[in-house]
């Protein structure tokens, strides 16, 4: 008999595409999900009778209460290998397998860029205007030349921006609570001597950092008020890692210019959320980790770790 696989959130309607899948058809089921479950009860529902399950990212939160509910569960496969919204403690107990796949940090930088561009020179607004045969030009944009950058986190990600930023002709400048001297050196990057002398100074903030009890809602309302009035804030990396309610008082106030948001508390986002309607906010939904290589990479990765759960050898397990 075969087992049964559930690949969750399929958003695009895509998994099954960006992998070959045949080599564990003969002995496992797989059923596509293209919506997300909004209530737990519609989940457990759902997937109640799967032995295995894929989900992408945090899209779908696995907690103790469900690894509880679900008891024929067997393997959890993740894109990426870290993925906060699983409780490997409990997965663990309930004697799940908990895997995860390789993930590209190129993505995440490049819709930053996307982001950071698109706000300095208005191109949503503009575009809008253009299309409804609006008024033709009217916004300034800022240029990047000259400007000065902060990086929040000079990981991979953090450290790929400031190459861009350098090509762009702008002045870098890091910090997180462990960066170094010799590290932000060696990025050519000026390091920071304290968290808020970089809000003080960047006319643009960039967030790359891991969410973590020492970073969560690191930026809070004092923070943003230390934040030039002519600066932007971009955060493709978590959303708690700032104060929801003090950001959208920030912006509703015009403490800053705007924001540019890939990541939020609630996925997907509320249908009234302030994040919809604020004219200084450009939002993604979570796009950042969403490109044709990385989906690649995620589903080939999760068939060889379907592929080595059968064979009784564990690949990229993330619990004990």
């Amino acid at each position: 008999m075969k087992l049964r696989c559930a690949v969750l959130d399929d958003y695009q309607n895509v998994a099954l595409k960006k992998a070959d899948w045949s080599s564990i058809l003969d002995k496992v089921e797989v059923k596509t999900f293209h919506h997300h479950f909004e209530r737990e009860e519609e989940l457990i529902e759902a997937i109640g009778d799967f032995e295995i399950v894929v989900i992408m990212r945090e899209r779908t939160p696995f907690t103790a209460s469900i690894f509880e509910k679900i008891p024929k569960l067997k393997l959890l496969i993740t894109s990426g290998m870290r993925n906060a919204s699983i409780d490997l403690a409990a997965a663990t107990i309930h004697g799940v397998t908990v895997c995860g796949t390789a993930s590209m940090s190129e993505p995440p930088t490049e819709l930053t860029w996307a982001l950071l561009l698109n706000i300095a020179r208005h191109v949503t607004k503009e575009n809008k205007e253009l299309r409804e045969n609006g008024m033709w030009q009217n916004t300034v944009g800022m240029d990047l030349y000259g400007k000065r950058l902060g990086l929040l986190g000079l990981g991979k990600i953090g450290s790929r921006m400031a190459v861009i930023a350098k090509a762009f002709g702008m002045e870098v400048m890091a910090w997180s609570q462990n960066l170094t001297k010799e590290q932000a050196d060696e990025h050519g990057v000026c390091l920071a001597s304290s968290k808020e002398e970089l809000l003080e100074m960047a006319d643009f903030v960039s967030i790359h950092l891991v969410l973590s009890g020492r970073t969560r809602e690191l930026i809070g309302t004092k923070e943003l008020r230390l934040m030039k009035t002519s600066a932007y804030l971009i955060n493709t990396s978590r959303a708690a890692i700032v104060d929801q309610e003090a950001l959208i008082e920030a912006l509703h106030e015009n403490w800053i210019a705007g924001a540019a948001i890939d990541v939020f508390e609630v996925e997907p986002l509320p249908k009234n959320h302030p994040f919809r309607t604020l004219s200084n906010v450009l939002a993604t939904p979570h796009l950042g980790y969403v490109s044709e290589q990385n989906y690649s990479t995620y589903y080939r990765e999760t068939v060889e770790d379907i592929q080595a759960f059968l064979n009784g050898k564990i690949m990229r397990q993330l619990n004990s």
